[in-house]
């Protein structure tokens, strides 16, 4: 038996979301996608996504990862709802 999650956004993210729909074509898709993901598996039970608990990250702030092609999405889990956080792009010379 596996509990669906609640997906909320928060303010930040839809503003960058925003910018990141208008700079590219993918982000719509990746989103939709991003969104199924974190309402059925958000911890990454499953080991089928690439999610990554961030450490040294406070509650509030985007605790979890979850990464898709080029794009990253940044979540706060609490209780059986998740709050998208940020979403960017990954460049070359982000590291």
């Amino acid at each position: 038996m596996s509990i669906d999650f609640t997906v909320l956004i928060s303010s930040h993210f839809e503003r960058s979301a925003k910018r990141l729909a208008k700079q590219h074509q993918d982000f719509p898709a990746s989103f939709k996608k991003a969104v199924e993901i974190l309402r059925s598996d958000p911890y990454n039970r499953s080991g089928k996504y690439a999610i990554l608990k961030l450490t040294g990250e406070q509650a509030g702030n985007g605790q979890w990862r979850l990464r898709i092609g080029r794009l990253r999405f940044r979540y706060d889990i609490v209780g059986s709802t998740v709050e998208l956080k940020y979403c960017g792009l990954r460049r070359e010379n982000t590291y």
